[in-house]
């Protein structure tokens, strides 16, 4: 079975010596040079063969030879001539295939037998320099767009130094049925690509030169895609060639190491890779953060614990429980901790996926959790039951609450650059299933949202798409923890007399809640800012608190039924709302 693994260097930013580098530091054990990587580099071939030989790395192919096959013969001589020099830099890099791509220019006809012909003449030429040609369908190629045109062609050259490239990306994005890549010798697909990708509505070529996503962070069946390639008999290297625009201006180190993280689940989902299993995670043990006692307080929670050597309160309503770090930066949501059938399972899977694992300082008598570093630096923390509840002192007093009964959720918003690494992160590291990506228009610009988890652990992430000025008060990366009750309405009364800061919603929205839905409590969510969503399998109700540090609310939250969402159509409404309250502070 396949064992290697390679990557792209288009897929990475920076110089080709950058982008080197970062594969090599992630574990890649060979690379595809693109050409105009090479072509900007002072280096020459020879000298990046040694520098890859150094870094461990193979070049397992050179890419892209373009528009060669079925054109007249004074473009063919132009053609092979271009083709003789290639293969003299290929033969200095020491790379021994080479990417020849179907054509898209206008010198090329729609002939079978002459790109067939013509192919035939390039492969003969490949194979006295020892290099074979891998022939790949472009998805917009005038011609030869689909991999079955491809392997026709390739079948009537019939040539041993002629084989087929298959990628995944211009295969699935044109919707092709994989199932015939079964039909094609093993030895005769001389190399695999792969990426994934969001489903859009766009031009095929678009798509490709800018949306590309590493394996898993998409909508691309992938693992069934790889099983029909390995049914075939591909023992080649598993390849990454993703264009994507943030990839390609973020930093190489982290990008290569979530291109690994992804490339290794992929290898895991269809058994060529063993690896620990993600245990099941069966719920939120505590959110951690820098919040004022006395808004907790309002909120009907209890201080029940003290840490027995860090500056860390414990606060319990129900079974969801805060931590209060006064430590850690004002507002901020700094750790989660996540209960684990299996917490050294958990951090052994991490591990392996490559998530950074925080070193963490503790006395023999206290827990010892495992915690890793998420995309956005939010530590995750891997509890067994309440193990770790022994580490406070408990402070005597025994919870009230005004009926709040857990965690639903927790929204943690993403730098924009890290949002599909987030997704891959928890799918991958945490097994957390990510829902479909919804986006919105906020009072500041588009925000894009996704949520990850089940009925026991949920998450959503959210980035804002584009930001611009600083002309309204702003909330850097505004996070908030959604807690669950059974009554939403009866909870906002109790807690407003209880003085928590509750957010105020305009009546607007109320009157056109009524034009859409005839419900017989509007009157009481109207009065309590109570917001109201519902889907084919039940009702949601929520509402918010104004901000409670420079970037954090609470949110508290009831599902009825089988509501399996997060009410993603109301929030511009509190957003705009909570701009408002902002404002208003500020005069």
């Amino acid at each position: 079975m396949p064992g290697d693994t390679a990557i792209a260097t288009v897929c990475l930013s920076g110089t080709l010596e950058d982008k080197l580098a970062a594969a090599a530091a992630a574990g890649f054990d060979g690379v595809e040079i693109f050409e105009n990587d090479l072509i900007a580099s002072r280096r020459s071939p020879s000298e990046i063969r040694r520098l890859c030989a150094d870094l461990g790395l193979t070049i397992d192919l050179y890419q892209p030879f373009r528009d060669f096959e079925a054109v007249p013969p004074d473009v063919l001589r132009s053609n092979l001539r271009r083709a003789r020099r290639k293969f003299d830099l290929m033969a200095e890099l020491g790379v021994d295939t080479v990417l020849v791509c179907s054509s898209v220019s206008p010198d090329s006809v729609d002939d079978d037998d002459l790109a067939a012909s013509q192919l035939h003449e390039l492969a003969s030429l490949a194979a006295s320099r020892g290099i074979r040609v891998a022939y790949e369908a472009l998805a917009w190629a005038r011609f030869v767009n689909t991999y079955e045109h491809a392997w026709r062609i390739v079948r009537r050259a019939g040539h041993a130094a002629l084989g087929v490239c298959l990628d995944s990306f211009h295969i699935l994005s044109r919707g092709s049925d994989p199932r015939a890549i079964r039909t094609i010798p093993g030895e005769k697909i001389f190399f695999l690509q792969l990426a994934d990708a969001p489903l859009l509505d766009m031009d095929v070529l678009h798509w490709s030169r800018h949306h590309r996503l590493f394996p898993g962070q998409g909508a691309f069946d992938l693992a069934t895609f790889i099983g029909h390639v390995l049914a075939a008999g591909y023992r080649g290297p598993l390849s990454l060639e993703v264009f994507n625009d943030v990839f390609r201006q973020a930093d190489p180190r982290p990008a290569a190491i979530d291109a690994m993280r992804s490339l290794t689940a992929l290898r895991e989902s269809v058994g060529t890779l063993e690896i620990p299993e993600a245990p099941r995670l069966d719920g939120h043990a505590f959110a951690e953060l820098a919040v004022s006692g006395t808004v907790l307080a309002e909120l009907g929670f209890t201080h029940v614990g003290t840490h027995r050597t860090k500056p860390v309160q414990l606060w319990q309503q129900g079974s969801a429980r805060l931590l209060v770090n006064e430590a850690t930066e004002e507002g901020a949501i700094s750790a989660l901790g996540l209960t684990s059938a299996n917490p050294a399972g958990s951090a052994r899977r991490a591990e392996t996926l490559l998530a950074p694992v925080l070193p963490r300082e503790h006395s023999p008598d206290e827990a010892d959790l495992s915690a890793v570093a998420a995309p956005d630096g939010t530590e995750i923390f891997f509890c067994g039951n309440d193990e770790w509840l022994r580490d406070f002192a408990p402070s005597g007093t025994a919870p009230a609450g005004l009926g709040i009964i857990g965690i639903d959720h927790v929204a943690l918003t993403q730098p924009f650059d890290h949002f599909d690494e987030a997704t891959l992160f928890y799918r991958s590291v945490l097994g957390l299933r990510p829902e479909p990506v919804s986006e919105f228009a906020a009072p500041f610009g588009l925000v894009r949202s996704r949520a990850v988890g089940d009925q026991d652990v949920r998450l959503t992430l959210d980035s804002a798409l584009v930001r611009r000025g600083e002309w309204s008060p702003g909330v850097p990366s505004p996070q908030h923890i959604a807690l669950a009750c059974e009554d939403a309405i009866a909870v906002a009364r109790a807690l407003r007399e209880a003085g928590a800061p509750l957010l105020s919603i305009p009546g607007n929205y109320y009157d056109d809640l009524d034009a859409r839905f005839d419900l017989p409590f509007s009157a009481a969510l109207r009065e309590n800012s109570v917001l109201y969503d519902r889907d084919a399998s039940g009702e949601f109700l929520h509402f918010c608190t104004e901000l409670v540090g420079s970037r954090v609310f609470f949110e508290v939250v009831q599902r009825i039924g089988g509501y399996r969402g997060y009410g993603v159509v109301n929030t511009p409404v509190y957003m705009t709302a909570h701009r408002e309250r902002r404002l208003s502070l500020a005069r």
